[in-house]
């Protein structure tokens, strides 16, 4: 295995990180945009005479479930601003597993380019967690 990652290897990184990153920010874009939307319509006169009841819950639970899709999506870049910040200050020794110190497989950093452990020490984080 290599001692660390190549510098097409890290450049090939950076690319996916920051592409991860403008997805993410579109996402949230659009989550933000969807709630001043909701937001809008829950101050018009007319949403106040909903048909029923249940419109008003089945609504609330649509924006209950937009923010936590908005809550997950701003975990995913703050990893994804995290791995960018660690690359760009450490780049020799980025890719390395924050556990054991072994090099990550390039093949699961290019899955998971903000990944910071190893297939191993992940599984076994996992099984300790369950």
């Amino acid at each position: 295995m290599a001692k660390k990652l190549t510098k097409k290897q890290l450049e090939h990184l950076q690319k996916r990180l920051l592409r991860e990153r403008e997805r993410a920010l579109r996402s949230l874009g659009r989550y933000d945009e969807l709630a001043k939307l909701s937001a809008e319509q829950a101050d018009s006169d007319l949403y106040s005479y909903s048909d029923h009841m249940a419109d008003l819950g089945t609504d609330a639970m649509e924006r209950e479930k937009m923010l936590l899709f908005a809550s997950k999506e701003g975990r995913y870049l703050y990893r994804i601003e995290e791995a960018l910040r660690r690359l760009y200050k450490e780049p020799d020794t980025f890719g390395f597993c924050h556990s054991c110190g072994q090099l990550i497989d390039f093949d699961r950093l290019d899955a998971l380019p903000h990944a910071r452990y190893c297939i191993e020490c992940k599984r076994k984080e996992e099984a300790d967690a369950a």
